[in-house]
């Protein structure tokens, strides 16, 4: 029995699921229970505890395959543990697998009747509820068609609607929040927040750093299945990203550092922070620790998307960031200076030539960039067999985060500028978190923000 006080109580919770190389090894498992093993363990959660007070919001952050989403799975009772209990106080929506359990031959209004069914409301309640649902999931006349015909946005959208309409004791999120276009998305942040507004409980998973700090109370990381922080937001997103962007060789260390302080065997790697800002004296762990969170060259660090235009005889090669010492890196720091390198080999002769590049954050929205184009830099005339050396010099005002580079040449064929090669996300890198310092959203403009009495 949970306390009056607690919404969700998790403790000592494991998963953990018999990976089989081949088929048959199932079939010999059955025969030979007890005296050979054919199968390895793979844990998605080991030993994990905590508890909710109602009215709470808590982010759970780590990187894909941490355990998160099975996390949620549970408390949500859609899967079972393997040891430990969960325990939940209130009327529970949640926001997992958007639209998977709708019924593709019914209509989204029928499918709206039959999950709020499962969300436990009866017909007077969703009538109720109906023109409000419809209202926010704006799909208009295709509310009355088949989900079959529905693209995967109108359907993750009525879904949406039907989980956040039904005003939930605890709302449980699962990466839901980039649903739609950019007003649907501010649509969903608004409505959540009124359901907080409300003292409902909220537990999240995002890998949006603004989002955790935004609307949360604490954060909960999760890194290979075990819990190694729970605490105030900015200082989980802070050790977050120090375990996604500290070098290899290092991020054991740091982890097994996290690991012993949850077992109170060591302390916090920032503790003695001055203030949730995790602004931290320079002689401490924690100054060390970033001491080692330097720009440097991560070979894991590669686009699995690249996409390249058809070429009109030019071709990019080499595209990658160097240092201001001349070093390939992939892993930048905020406020420095580096430089975008590639070469062209310019099969064809070429009239007019531009070269450019843009910076795109992990959804697509592009940032800026730099070209030639209207300079006195661009090229009149290129010879065939010409090979160039183009550089775009920039100073690194992203914050922490991973964006993507595009790369491209540009010429006159027959008066008309046309691409002669380009090539979409053909490489990565990552920003590296700055202690102390948070800005809402991508770039850091370095505003000087103060208020004082007229």
């Amino acid at each position: 029995m949970l306390r009056s006080n607690l919404a969700i109580a998790v403790r000592d919770v494991s998963k953990v699921y018999q990976i089989y190389s081949r088929p048959e090894d199932r079939l010999k498992q059955a025969l030979f229970r007890h005296r050979r093993r054919y199968y390895q363990e793979f844990w998605a959660l080991r030993g994990v505890g905590f508890e909710i007070e109602r009215g709470s919001t808590v982010g759970i952050v780590g990187h894909n395959g941490s355990g998160k989403s099975t996390l949620l799975q549970i408390i949500c009772h859609t899967l079972r543990p393997s040891s430990g209990e969960v325990t939940v106080n209130g009327r529970v929506s949640a926001l997992l697998e958007l639209g998977s359990g709708f019924n593709p031959e019914f209509s989204g209004r029928e499918n709206v009747y039959l999950n709020s069914a499962i969300l436990g409301l009866d017909r007077a309640e969703t009538d109720r509820l109906f023109d409000d649902i419809a209202a926010f999931a704006d799909i208009g006349p295709y509310l009355d068609q088949p989900t079959k015909t529905y693209s995967t946005g109108m359907v993750m959208r009525l879904a949406f609607a039907v989980a956040i309409s039904v005003n939930p004791d605890i709302l449980v999120v699962d990466e839901a929040l980039a649903v739609g276009d950019e007003a649907f998305q501010r649509r969903c942040m608004a409505r959540i927040e009124a359901i907080k507004a409300k003292g409902a409980t909220i537990l999240f998973v995002s890998h949006s750093a603004n989002q955790v700090v935004e609307l949360c109370d604490r954060a909960i990381l999760l890194d290979h299945g075990e819990l190694l922080y729970d605490g105030p937001p900015r200082r989980a997103i802070n050790f977050y990203h120090r375990l996604l962007y500290t070098p290899a060789d290092r991020r054991a260390a740091f982890r097994e550092t996290l690991l012993a302080s949850r077992r109170g065997n060591a302390p916090l790697p920032d503790e003695g922070a001055a203030t949730d800002a995790v602004v931290v004296d320079e002689t401490n762990a924690a100054a060390k620790a970033d001491a080692e969170l330097e720009e440097h060259f991560n070979p894991g660090l590669v686009p699995k998307s690249p996409t390249a235009y058809e070429t009109r005889g030019a071709h990019i090669l080499d595209v990658q960031i160097v240092s201001q010492d001349g070093r390939p890196v992939n892993v930048l720091m905020s406020g420095r200076r580096y430089t975008i390198r590639y070469r062209v080999t310019v099969e064809d002769a070429a009239w007019g030539v531009a070269v450019g590049t843009r910076i795109k954050t992990v959804t697509g929205v592009e940032l800026g960039g730099a070209t030639t184009l209207n300079t006195t830099r661009v090229l009149d005339y290129v010879e065939a067999g010409t090979t160039l050396e183009v550089t775009h010099e920039f100073e690194c005002r992203m914050m922490e985060g991973t964006y993507f580079l595009n790369a491209a040449i540009s010429g006159l064929i027959e008066g008309e500028r046309q691409w002669l090669s380009r090539l979409v996300d053909v490489a990565m890198f990552m920003v590296l978190p700055v202690r102390g310092r948070c800005s809402n959203g991508p770039i850091d403009f370095a505003f000087d923000s103060r208020a004082q009495p007229l």
